[in-house]
């Protein structure tokens, strides 16, 4: 009876204490709850704004039985950041990953998304969205897009990075939950509006960011309802210089040998690179040119196969609606309907002034026409300058139009039998449904520019390139390069030795839906031991299509009525020595052409007059076609308790999961243009888990937590899908369903010391020890352990007949190990105005090593850090608050990471550069019902700044996205 009541005083002194929204970092569990006095009346104060935020979440620090982070919201409009995930980035050992310069996804513990699961109201969900194709593209994995919602939507965030026998399995790195506020959080009626008006300085667009809250409880307060919105826009030039990737000399066919030098390509005439009729000349014989040739074509020596100019145009609008229904019929029962609702709408438009050869075979009029005029190379081998001729110019515009619409009901039933006896149930569907309906690329092309020049010995990150002419002149070299269409005999597709230009058309999509059931039954023991014991069912499907033109070249004929209206301009852009540039109409170019008819407009089937879409029968969109179904039913079983130890108050829990995986997943092979494929495998977990907290003093806090986890496979590597060679080499190319999970055993210890009022300082230490690991590899196994049916293989064969398999498998893991600092303090102990300052600062050192297989035939290894783990990052802030007018300064600072092993085009690792990013906030109320605010976002203007091998740190894309200025008001009815 008494933990009832001390439970019911510490939530009601939560409730006095909580302020403006705020980071609780909460690193390593939480303290020794002492004991209260049901006979003695709680005695509250009513405290406002971010120190009294700040003091609240010091004090969940120290009640809360886990290993956690808490973000708080006290009233809607109050959370510290526009984005969910730049939030999160303020709690210690949780880095964030951008696209557009919006928080995307979170890395926790040096662990990737696909390691973190996202549950919203109790119930896992998946939210995801299409981003650039240099941040991930489309999402068709387990990770989470937290820029899906609104923050406004939200009154808390939680970051569970132990694991306790309650807690759903699915997670090594950490359990984040997102709660929407309720009627019952609230007293009485409740309505309150926010309004911003948001600045960008590189798009100069003025966008608006508006919210709402209305609640109310009735009848004595036995039943609640509340409804909020929030909508904003978004509107953001992207500019920058990218290289896709880096290749060495002799890579794509190498280069077109000057005369007096042995003929590259080999079908060079003594004056011409390749065939005589592509009329593509040799430079004339020189030392300089044979130099040139010499330097550009050593193996290491490395130049971008895509150097390009960029603007990307990004008009996204988000709608977010919440709805909360409660009802108490009786003292100790309470019902709560939640209903979340949330829709992104975007376009984006991505306009590239590339040179397309470098990357390009001689059957394309690629890198074998390029002849080095010139050319620099650093120690590194990275390229600093080089002057070219015989370059394909494009002028490469993509046009997406994006939405995701995520809707989630939830119903929780909790109920009290007894004094001892308590129970919940819980069931909810989440669905995450996202449409690319429009992804269409149309390029315009010029072939073989003499004179086309990259300088890097000015900025590494981003190079001078020079134009042998004006990329914005209407009447120059930029145009519609079309397939001649023949009247007799065979239409081809393509032009021999030259790439034409082209109009890709790839709808896409994906859906993820979870249902969840739960029911979960507590018995106090004692005063000192609860027993606690749960089922769940959870019912997860992911479905993935995309659709292509059956042209799988993409090429087109020329314009049906001449390329007049085809083009227009862009302008205002200002990297380098480039202003603009002739850039494709789409709208244009699609009515002229009627792209989207579904249809063939002219020639053969299969022709460059052929827009009809395919799926599962293109080989180039059958892999995006699969779907996968896991059936998860799990129990747990766990103590609580809390007793004192040799004079020592301590507590913690002891428990374990239960959990069986049923795992069902289609894909479709090439065999008969697309042959669909299901296998189904099953595995079964048993998960335990201990916590333990003493106070070994009143401010002195020792902790230790140990786990078994895991985490199930990445939903791209589980698709039999892919494609069967049945002659000559026998090879498989294809997904793993047959995978295990991720599994590890983790160890977290913290030591924790409250010093002063509202001050702390801890040290958290953590361990995982990862036993298995997924990599993509290559190996050589009989047919009938690829779990692939035998109805695929020809009728001669057995099954026994041994193939050469690239899919994901099961590798050892390694150690991931850490250490986390937090420090927290308001300077009380300043005279004057000086004591309403204070200070949050943390600090995460991470390190793992891997080992990654370089090729399938040779037993080298990489060994490096896992993917997406930054061995470092920290955040700062430094606060003023007196109650009426408060301000923050914030900076968050994440070390370079990898993102590929090994990498791609001869380079041994790709991966981002280390960003700093820096926001403030200042706030000013007016009075108890009116405050005005002004906020500062990513003022150093961060950019997104990706590279491709350790030595040289090449760099592939290096964009900025502009500091974004926001004004507002908040009123409270």
């Amino acid at each position: 009876m008494k933990q009832h009541t001390q439970r019911a005083a510490l939530r009601q002194l939560t409730l006095c204490l909580l302020g403006t929204a705020t980071v609780s970092t909460l690193s390593i569990g939480a303290a020794f709850a002492q004991s209260t006095d049901a006979s003695q009346p709680i005695q509250t104060v009513q405290v406002t704004g971010l120190r009294a935020s700040l003091e609240s979440a010091l004090n969940a620090k120290r009640q809360d039985n886990g290993i956690v982070d808490v973000i708080k919201s006290e009233d809607m409009g109050k959370f510290p950041d526009t984005n969910l995930a730049e939030s999160l980035q303020r709690v210690p050992g949780v880095v964030i990953d951008r696209d557009a310069g919006e928080g995307r996804n979170i890395t926790v513990r040096g662990l990737g998304q696909d390691f973190t699961r996202v549950r919203i109201n109790g119930i896992e969900g998946l939210a995801t969205t299409g981003g650039t194709d240099s941040s991930g593209g489309t999402n068709r994995g387990r990770g989470f897009d937290f820029n899906v919602f609104a923050s406004e939507l939200f009154s808390s965030l939680t970051v569970r990075k132990s694991s306790s026998a309650d807690v759903d399995e699915g997670s090594l790195g950490a359990t984040v939950d997102l709660q929407t506020l309720r009627p019952f959080d609230l007293k009485g009626f409740n309505a309150t509006i926010a309004a911003k008006a948001k600045y960008n300085d590189g798009s100069e667009k003025v966008d608006p960011r508006v919210a709402f809250m209305l609640s109310n409880t009735f009848m004595d307060r036995t039943l609640g309802v509340l409804i909020s919105g929030a909508f904003s826009k978004r509107r953001v030039l992207e500019d920058g210089f990218s290289t896709v990737r880096w290749d060495n000399g002799p890579s794509s066919g190498g280069w077109c040998a000057p005369q007096g030098v042995t003929a590259n390509p080999s079908n060079s005439t003594a004056t011409t690179c390749g065939p005589a009729a592509q009329g593509v000349p040799r430079l004339p014989a020189s030392a300089a040119a044979t130099e040139a040739y010499n330097l550009a074509s050593n193996p290491a020596n490395f130049h971008p196969r895509l150097p390009r100019y960029g603007r990307l145009t990004h008009d996204q609008d988000r709608l977010g609606l919440t709805a909360s229904v409660q009802w108490r019929p009786q003292r100790g029962t309470l019902l709560t309907f939640d209903m979340l609702y949330s829709k992104l709408d975007a376009t984006r438009q991505e306009d590239f002034l590339e040179a397309i050869s470098f990357s390009r075979s001689a059957t394309q009029g690629g890198k074998p026409q390029i002849s080095v005029v010139e050319a620099q190379y650093a120690p590194n081998g990275a390229l600093l300058y080089g002057k070219y001729n015989g370059v394909d110019i494009r002028s490469e515009s993509r046009f997406d139009e994006l939405t995701t619409t995520f809707t989630q009901p939830t119903l929780t039933l909790e109920h009290k039998f007894n004094d001892s006896w308590s129970m919940s149930a819980k069931v909810g569907r989440a669905n995450s449904k996202f449409r690319n309906p429009v992804q269409t690329t149309v390029t315009l092309d010029a072939l073989n520019v003499n004179g086309y020049t990259l300088d890097f010995r000015q900025d590494a990150r981003s190079a001078i390139i020079g134009y042998p002419f004006d990329p914005m002149a209407a009447n120059g070299p930029l145009g519609i390069i079309g397939v001649p269409q023949v009247t007799s005999g065979t239409q081809p597709t393509t032009v021999a030795n030259t790439t034409t230009s082209e109009i890709r058309i790839r709808p896409q999509g994906a859906t993820n839906v979870n249902d969840v059931a739960q029911f979960d039954l507590a018995w106090e023991a004692t005063d000192n031991l609860t027993f606690k014991g749960g089922v769940n069912k959870k019912k997860y499907e992911s479905d993935t299509y995309e659709f292509r033109r059956v042209n799988q070249n993409d090429t087109i004929f020329a314009p049906p009525s001449g390329s007049a209206g085809l083009t227009t301009t862009l302008t205002g852009f200002g990297q380098g020595n480039v202003s603009g540039w002739l850039i494709p109409n789409l709208s244009a170019i699609a009515a002229a052409y009627d792209i989207y008819c579904n249809c063939i407009k002219a020639g053969p089937a299969g022709g460059p007059g052929d827009f009809t879409l395919s799926s599962i029968t293109n080989g180039n969109a059958r892999g995006n076609n699969r779907t996968v179904t896991e059936r998860d039913d799990g129990f747990y079983l766990m103590g609580e308790f809390k007793y004192d130890l040799w004079n020592i108050p301590v507590r913690g829990n002891f428990g374990a999961r239960y959990v069986k995986t049923e795992l069902e997943a289609i894909g479709y092979q090439a065999a008969g243009g697309g042959t669909a494929v299901k296998v189904n495998h099953e595995y079964k977990d048993t998960l335990p888990s201990f916590n333990i907290a003493a106070n070994l003093t009143r401010d002195f806090i020792v902790r230790f937590g140990a786990a078994k986890v895991m985490t199930r496979p990445q939903l791209g590597f589980l698709s039999p899908g892919g494609t069967i060679a049945t002659t000559g080499t026998l090879t498989i190319t294809t997904g793993n369903p047959l995978l295990k999970p991720f599994r590890a055993k983790t160890f977290d210890s913290s030591f924790e010391y409250y010093f002063g009022k509202n001050a702390f300082v801890g040290l958290g230490l953590f361990q995982k020890n990862i036993d298995t690991y997924i990599q993509s590899l290559r190996t050589n196994v009989p047919f009938r352990e690829t779990g692939l049916p035998l109805s695929l293989l020809p009728s001669n064969f057995n099954g026994e007949e041994v193939f050469q398999v690239t899919a994901p498998i099961n590798t050892d893991g390694g150690k991931l190990k850490g250490f986390e600092l937090n420090y927290q303090q308001p300077f009380t102990f300043l005279p004057g105005w000086g004591k309403n300052f204070g200070t949050l600062l943390n600090y995460t050192k991470v390190s793992s090593k891997i080992e990654y297989a370089v090729s399938p035939t040779s037993n080298e290894r990489i060994v490096d850090d896992l993917l997406n783990l930054s061995p470092k990052s920290w955040n700062a802030t430094v606060y003023y608050d007196d109650g009426k007018f408060s301000a923050r300064v914030s900076g968050a600072k994440r070390s370079s990471f990898i993102t590929r092993v090994p990498g791609q085009n001869n380079n041994d690792v790709e991966g981002k550069n280390e960003t700093f990013n820096v926001d403030v906030s200042i706030s000013y109320k007016w009075n108890d019902k009116l405050e005005f605010t002004l906020e500062g976002v990513n003022l150093t203007n961060e950019p997104n700044d990706q590279f491709i091998s350790r030595a040289r740190n090449s760099v592939v894309v290096n964009n900025v996205t502009g500091r974004e200025f926001l004004a507002g008001l908040r009123y409270k009815f």
